[in-house]
């Protein structure tokens, strides 16, 4: 088990932003889901999926941000608090032990995508990993 400073992040690619959640957030990936579109919703809500019987709201991670749409899409079914969605993102990174206490600020904009629906940055030697912020990424 981790110590209780250390975060195991599943990373991720949205456009050219390496992201990053905490793995515990993750329930699984999903790569060949039928999404239904929803009509009237915001242009990041890309429809819904039936996951063995619960229906779930997937948004586009690319437009989420401010960013194009995500291409060669995969989806992460993540839960928050007692909320369930499909995150449709583009290729599947590695699992990174970051500690929180390195976790720095994030800044107005990582790559173009807005600032506000990150917690936070990690820096190994060779990436930078932006820390989704669940919470404000739910909020409409």
């Amino acid at each position: 088990m981790a110590a209780p400073s250390l975060l195991e992040l599943a990373t991720f690619y949205v456009g050219e932003t390496l992201c990053g959640i905490d793995i515990l957030n993750i329930q699984e990936i999903n790569n060949h889901t039928e999404i239904t579109p929803v009509h009237g919703s915001d242009n990041w809500v890309k429809g819904v999926i039936n996951l063995r019987g619960r229906i779930l709201t997937v948004m586009d991670m690319g437009l989420r941000l401010g960013l194009l749409p995500v291409k060669d899409s995969r989806t992460l079914v993540v839960g928050y608090e007692d909320e369930h969605l499909g995150l449709l993102v583009g290729e599947i990174e590695e699992v990174v032990i970051a500690d929180s206490l390195k976790i720095e600020p994030p800044p107005p904009n990582l790559n173009g995508a807005q600032g506000r629906f990150f917690k936070g940055v990690f820096k190994t030697d060779t990436k930078l990993i932006a820390l989704l912020d669940l919470k404000t990424i739910l909020e409409t």
